[in-house]
């Protein structure tokens, strides 16, 4: 255990829960700083401690520690998360509780197809375990190797692959989770079938960490696919990029792994930033479409599958070029055309961030009218659209006008926010959608959420969270709006 001393905090405070479990406690300032700051770096907070238990058992020691003090406890994973959930409040009397430590792969078992692993693991660990037993964990982020499973699991992470393999809910068995009175739920059944009330792995996942502490989970594995193909289409608008789709699971089936949607303008934004990835296509077009498919019959059959996939859709107009990746090489290159649209971002400063879904089948309608309508309010801005379009997820993400770009204008843009997240969300809301598909509501989006939800669900959340915590020391002000 660590033995060092705070500079900062009254040993006091913290003298009795270093004692009361195995792992690393840190008090010192400079050790702090590192937990007490989101990813994005939007969200600075303060706390008595982190604590990194050893095992679910010391874990459930500290949170019966807290629960004695009426400690608050912000559980947090790889602190990869987009919507400040893992990140304390500025009151600095909570305590930070990493699993990071929490490491091991317990079991993998390749008659069942279930692997069972501790929260603390990187999904890229997870990933590499199931590989070397000859199976595939399909859950794929480009925070792979950062992100834990205890994290994805908490936010539901989604990620490219949901069209065919589902959202982390869909990926996990069992679930072992220390409650907020400091129990351990032994709920790590490899079962796909379990019908015997109700279901407490479900009231978990996504829940943040408001409601309890996902230490281990079994989740499933996937006998590997014989090849993966990629290819990129080029198509005039979304609409086109439905009839793509629609074309596609027809041609492919289950075969079809992931169908993304990216706007011109993140092709642009790649191509200033990181020159080494090139467009594809000689002529831009409005907008592309990034598919794969994961065939069980071997490299030849998918390629032949796509190619004829492309010459129909181009013979039918829907498609205007297209391009099929013959190697490991250039499918890795059509995908990081698609990965690196968020660095691009970044880099090229200041934009306002959306990750919302709506039904499918209304996507082409939903960015024709939110686009003019923005356009409308907000004269010049430009929107950078990309996402999962299989599943209905896009990040829809609004960058300023080229002439207001600089550091000067920065406060400006982002004066806008709200008026802009209100038109974003209202017309998400209106299409029978959703404000946050896959990132969660954590502190960002929070309060918004209480104009969308309704009064019964907003109370039925909030009875749930009462139940299982009724303290309310689970990661308090997340998820449920004031009231």
């Amino acid at each position: 255990m660590d033995t060092k001393s705070s500079n900062t905090v009254p040993p006091a405070d913290t003298e009795s829960l270093r004692a009361s479990f195995s792992g690393r406690l840190l008090t010192d300032a400079v050790d702090l700083e590192p937990f007490l700051v989101d990813w994005r770096r939007r969200y600075f907070g303060r706390a008595l401690a982190v604590a990194m238990p050893d095992s679910a058992d010391d874990v459930a020691a500290v949170v019966r520690w807290c629960a004695r003090h009426r400690i608050a406890i912000v559980p947090q994973g790889g602190n990869t998360g987009l919507a400040g959930a893992a990140t304390p409040d500025d009151g600095g009397r909570s305590i930070v509780l990493s699993l990071a430590r929490l490491k091991r792969v317990r079991a993998v078992d390749t008659v069942n197809n279930s692997i069972t692993v501790e929260a603390g693991c990187t999904l890229a660990e997870v990933r590499a375990a199931a590989e070397a037993a000859g199976r595939l964990f399909p859950l794929s982020l480009p925070s792979e190797g950062s992100c834990t499973i205890g994290g994805n699991l908490s936010t539901n992470a989604g990620g490219v692959a949901v069209l065919r393999y589902g959202n982390a809910r869909e990926l996990c068995l069992g679930l072992e989770v220390v409650t907020a009175g400091g129990d351990v739920w032994h709920g790590l059944r490899g079962l796909r079938k379990d019908n015997t009330g109700y279901d407490l792995r479900d009231l978990f996942i996504g829940a943040e960490g408001t409601l309890g502490v996902i230490t281990a989970a079994t989740l499933k594995l996937y006998p590997p696919p014989a090849a993966q193909i990629t290819a990129m289409a080029a198509v005039d608008d979304p609409q086109a990029a439905l009839l793509l789709l629609e074309q596609a699971q027809s041609a492919l089936g289950s075969s079809l792994t992931a169908f993304e949607l990216i706007s011109d303008l993140c092709l642009e934004l790649v191509a200033r930033h990181f020159p080494e990835h090139r467009r594809p296509f000689a002529q831009p077009s409005p907008y592309y479409v990034l598919l794969e498919t994961s065939d069980s019959e071997g490299e030849a059959h998918a390629a032949a599958m796509f190619e004829a996939l492309m010459e129909r859709a181009i013979d039918a107009g829907i498609v205007r070029d297209a391009v099929v990746a013959t190697s490991g090489a250039q499918s890795r290159a059509l995908w990081a055309l698609r990965e690196l649209i968020s660095d691009a971002q970044a880099l090229t400063g200041k934009n306002i961030k959306h990750d919302v879904s709506v039904p499918i089948s209304s996507i082409g309608e939903f960015v024709e009218r939110t686009n003019a309508e923005l356009q409308r309010r907000f004269p010049g801005i430009r929107m950078v659209v990309f996402g999962h379009l299989g599943d209905g997820n896009l990040h829809y993400n609004v960058s300023p006008a080229v002439d207001r770009c600089g550091p000067e204008h920065e406060a400006e843009f982002l004066a806008l926010q709200p008026a802009i997240n209100l038109v974003t969300h209202d017309a998400v809301h209106a299409f029978g959608g959703s404000i946050s598909a896959e990132h969660g509501l954590g502190q960002l989006r929070r309060d918004e959420s209480a104009r969308y939800k309704s009064a019964v669900e907003l109370t039925l959340m909030r009875r749930v969270k009462q139940a299982l915590d009724p303290l309310g020391i689970m990661n308090p002000g997340k998820v449920l709006p004031p009231g």
